[in-house]
């Protein structure tokens, strides 16, 4: 009977904590979580929070096989070989320790002097292309894969007068929402809203001769065009394609990485063709397709940099969806992915981080003619 009285109590507490919960409490205590998480690693010193955020790495990492199980196959493809048991540990590991460095980055970026972002960022190969682009006056579109840390390169063009335009997710609280905006704001990247507003200031943005950024290696929404990646059929984003075929703007695939040391390089691959037909579907097929290419290339440069914990294949999806575990936590968690499972709810969704540009594809589909 004491058991019984024991459980009427805990069920009666329950239920009150329950209602004390409530949605607002909960949207300001997410807000304060993210606020206070962003404080913590951009006051503290960044070797130190470098350090702590490799030593929780460590701890995901021994949490999460679905995510590194995923990782795997990918890696696999990437590599164009099986790998064993000790290969697949080290290349995890440094992987989680790279996307681990990412969210430190970004959440110190925002409050990091631009002498530091000029000292430790600098373009390897192609700012020519970007600067003809601009210059052509059409605007550009630069589309990149979750790789690296591409929100340097953001923050390094606003300040040589090319500030970029890219979309995010409306966040609840609305306060997060806004205190995200600022964040990005402060490193020259404007962000509009995941809404029907999205797709024309896109358009605006590049009619205007301005920049845009997308982050384009996963259909989240799984309404992408086919194409071939690393030698299987999958699905890619038509947003680039259509935006750079609808404005004329110029489609430069791009790669910003970690290293060496704090550093960041950045790659900017020529322009790809976006000439028109009279086919458009077939234009957007062919587009795309180019841009996979390109990307296979910039991954293959650095795979213990490539973020992509969640399904990229058909085969993927159909693991998942059979219930195999190989995506069980789901996303990576942070700034676009903040421990998400379900697929395409990581379009744009910012983190402590504070990802970037983002894709918006539902806003950019309304670009289409």
């Amino acid at each position: 009977m004491g058991g019984t009285v024991r459980g009427g109590r805990s069920g009666r507490f329950e239920r009150a904590l329950s209602a004390a919960w409530t949605p607002e409490r909960k949207a300001t205590a997410t807000y304060r979580a993210y606020r206070g998480l962003a404080a913590v690693m951009g006051h503290v010193p960044e070797p130190a929070a470098l350090a702590g955020a490799r030593a929780a790495s460590r701890l995901v990492l021994a949490r999460s096989d679905g995510r590194r199980a995923m990782y795997e196959r990918h890696l696999a493809k990437v590599l164009d070989r099986p790998l064993d048991h000790d290969e697949v540990t080290a290349w995890a590991r440094r992987v989680f320790a790279n996307y681990a460095r990412y969210w430190v980055e970004g959440a110190r970026l925002g409050s990091m002097p631009g002498t530091t972002v000029d000292a430790r960022m600098s373009i390897e190969s192609g700012y020519e292309h970007l600067q003809a682009a601009m210059a052509g006056g059409a605007g550009a579109i630069v589309a990149l894969p979750h790789l690296g840390s591409w929100e340097w390169g953001g923050a390094w063009l606003a300040r040589r007068g090319y500030p970029m335009t890219a979309v995010a997710e409306v966040l609840e609280p609305e306060d997060l929402y806004r205190w995200f905006v600022a964040q990005r704001a402060a490193i020259g990247l404007t962000i509009v809203p995941l809404d029907r507003t999205a797709g024309p200031a896109l358009l605006r943005t590049l009619r205007g001769g301005g920049l845009v950024g997308l982050v384009a290696d996963r259909d989240l929404l799984g309404t992408g065009v086919e194409v071939e990646f690393f030698g299987d059929a999958t699905t890619m984003p038509a947003g680039p394609a259509t935006l750079a075929l609808r404005t004329g703007a110029a489609l430069l695939p791009v790669a910003v990485y970690q290293g060496p040391g704090r550093s960041h390089t950045g790659v900017i691959l020529p322009p790809i063709d976006t000439a028109r037909t009279a086919d458009l579907r077939s234009d957007v097929h062919r587009v795309t397709q180019q841009l996979a290419t390109a990307f296979e290339g910039l991954v293959r440069r650095a795979p213990d940099q490539w973020y992509c914990f969640q399904p990229m294949w058909p085969e993927d999806h159909a693991d998942r969806a059979g219930g195999t575990g190989i995506v069980a936590g789901g996303g990576t968690a942070g700034s676009d992915e903040t421990s998400t499972s379900t697929v395409g709810r990581d379009a744009a969704r910012p983190g402590p981080g504070g990802a970037g540009f983002q894709s918006g594809w539902r806003a950019v589909r309304q670009a289409r003619s």
